[in-house]
């Protein structure tokens, strides 16, 4: 069980049995967790109390997610979204992301990979709403999700960004595979015993952030891990 320090979650779906479902999973892994299976609960629920984080499927049977999203902006909610769309949604996942989600998930999704963005979600919040991060030539935007090096954008895909995220949050402390292997895939990820897969992701980070004519922050410690050095 991840220590959550009591975060509370709110997980909208109007699926009973995915509702429940998910909401037994957070309660397992530590969070405090309430449901609400229509944008009328959702509304009475997340105007009163008051959540870390809410999980807001867009289609709703009395109106979209997306009002929500609207309604919270407007009364200045600090909870962080996570939108979850259908599979060919894509107007509606970009039109969250404009108004103002955090991230989204595309159904169907395995529990692992959620649990992992409302993980990296929560970390965004923690580190004090501050949506610029920067180490050395190295630039990093939250909500753009564009990295500079030097000054050059550079091309990441999703758990290379993550995983510099990862570094730049934890700068000169120790990384082990496995916590890095937890925060890129979740708590239930692949439980082998070899994690030289990861090895990869980082020495494909390494060659785009000195290509780009930045400096290999990214140490291996021999027997334990990685640290970003700055």
């Amino acid at each position: 069980m991840q220590n959550t320090d009591y975060m509370k979650l709110l997980v909208v779906e109007d699926n009973h049995a995915l509702a429940n479902d998910l909401s037994e999973f957070f309660t397992t892994n530590g969070f405090v967790t309430e449901t609400a299976f229509n944008l009328t609960q959702a509304r009475e629920k997340a105007f009163v109390y008051a959540y870390d984080l809410i999980i807001l499927d867009l289609g709703l049977p009395d109106g979209s997610g997306l009002e929500l999203i609207e309604d919270l902006k407007v009364r200045k909610s600090t909870a962080g979204i996570l939108i979850v769309t259908a599979r060919n949604a894509l107007e509606e996942k970009v039109k969250g992301l404009e108004l103002g989600a955090d991230d989204y998930i595309t159904k169907p999704f395995h529990k692992a990979e959620l649990n992992a963005r409302v993980k990296s979600i929560l970390r965004r919040k923690k580190f004090g709403g501050n949506n610029l991060l920067e180490a050395g030539k190295i630039s990093l935007n939250l909500l753009s999700m564009e990295v500079k090096v030097a000054g050059k954008t550079i091309t990441l895909t999703r758990k290379e960004f993550d995983l510099l995220v990862y570094f730049l949050y934890n700068k000169n402390k120790v990384l082990t595979k496995e916590s890095i292997v937890e925060h890129l895939w979740g708590d239930h990820a692949d439980q082998s015993d070899s994690y030289d897969f990861i090895y990869n992701h980082i020495k494909n980070l390494r060659k785009k952030i000195i290509s780009a004519g930045g400096e290999s922050h990214i140490l291996s410690v021999y027997g334990m891990g990685y640290k970003f050095s700055i």
